[in-house]
């Protein structure tokens, strides 16, 4: 069985309040031309479809022709996509029976209430079944009356609360298993700040979304979205496919593509296969002089970082940056100056404060209840505004 992962499609997303419209569409055509080409059985979006919770119509209508493109290209592929965490999942959600007898499954809410279980779609190939999972974006309070809370009531961490989740479900072992999930899973003993993550995403105070990965073991594949970056968690088969195109300047470089996995016989590796997609425009960050940066025009999403040693008295330096580089996205400064007063350093010290620190400073000493309370209003607040 051959199947295409995608995800953190991030319809509707602006970089420095660029429209990406123009970009996302561009390389929708190229996976499009590639379901056509490769034929897949089976086609996984793991969450983050749009980039905000309530889109956009003209990201609606994007993902409504990106969606309709991919069945005409592969009438007979099952298309499957789960809600992320900047969905709304009941949008998600939304006519989820009847699109499911059109092969199309849009997973919007994990299981809620006693009696639902993880959504399963079993397909067949020459070798038997393969059950696919798809599991939403979960937060333990959605999903603390199937799984509960802690001695004390409160909320269970995410890693117990998917431990709670993935138990509840009879996983036959002797059938190839995919699962489909949107979480910040690390390989155990791995430290979350080692995990590289892009300005693009969204990162909880203290990573208290993190789970480890050895729940996974009953899958023969883990389908994953959330990361931006592509990588794989501890192995081959937990793969993070990162998103299509490069959605913050961290992101630049990046080689962005669809994972291709061709599942065998029960018990036999699957083949793993990278699909480069080539952007429209690249995302760039030029550095050197004035001139330097200047004989490198292109039309690229460009960050600039000016590395001249002396302090430029250029009347019209933006506007050449600007006919050089007419998608520039920011230009920069790297000139090594001493500091002049010891406030000036403790000000740039406190702006490296994420938020939660700088509330900790302002409120003082707090106790391990306080701690918790203040990093769930801080994630929650983070969540809102992005």
């Amino acid at each position: 069985m051959k199947i295409f992962h995608l995800s953190d499609l991030h319809i509707g997303i602006r970089l420095f309040n660029r429209d990406l419209k123009e970009d996302q569409t561009y390389i929708f055509h190229q996976i499009i031309s590639c379901a056509k080409q490769e034929k897949p059985d089976a086609i996984v979006i793991a969450g983050d479809i749009y980039d905000k919770a309530v889109p956009s119509a003209e990201a609606v209508e994007l993902f409504d022709w990106f969606i309709t493109g991919l069945k005409q290209a592969v009438p007979e592929a099952v298309c499957m996509m789960i809600s992320g965490n900047h969905d709304s999942a009941p949008r998600v959600n939304t006519f989820r029976k009847i699109l499911s007898g059109q092969n199309l499954y849009m997973i919007g809410n994990p299981p809620m209430k006693e009696g639902e279980q993880i959504e399963k779609v079993l397909c067949h190939d020459e070798y038997g079944d393969v059950v696919f999972y798809l599991l939403p974006f979960v937060k333990p309070s959605m999903i603390k009356q199937i799984v509960g809370t802690d001695k004390e009531g409160n909320n269970l961490t995410y890693d117990e609360s998917l431990r709670r989740l993935i138990a509840r479900e009879k996983i036959d072992e002797n059938r190839r298993n995919v699962l489909v999930s949107h979480q910040f899973y690390l390989p155990s003993g791995t430290i979350a700040d080692q995990i590289e993550r892009m300005d693009s995403e969204i990162c909880t105070v203290g990573n208290i979304d993190q789970v480890k990965t050895d729940l996974l073991d009953p899958f023969d594949y883990v389908a994953l979205g959330h990361i931006h970056k592509p990588m794989n968690v501890g192995k081959d088969t937990i793969c993070y496919c990162g998103t299509p195109l490069a959605y913050s300047v961290s992101e630049a470089g990046q080689e962005k593509s669809i994972v291709m996995v061709e599942l065998k016989e029960k018990g036999e590796p699957p083949q793993i296969q990278r699909l480069p997609l080539k952007p429209l425009r690249q995302v760039k960050i030029l550095k050197g002089t004035l001139e330097q940066v200047l004989s490198q025009e292109c039309a690229d999403y460009v960050t600039v970082v000016l590395e001249d040693k002396v302090d430029l008295d250029v009347v019209d330096m933006k506007e050449r940056l600007l006919h050089a580089f007419p998608n520039l996205l920011e230009i920069r400064r790297e000139i090594q100056r001493m500091a002049k007063y010891q406030e000036n350093g403790q000000k740039r010290e406190a702006l490296k404060l994420n938020p939660y620190q700088m509330c900790e400073a302002f409120l003082g000493e707090l106790n391990a209840s306080e701690e918790a309370i203040l990093k769930e209003v801080v994630n929650q607040t983070g969540e809102v505004d992005a």
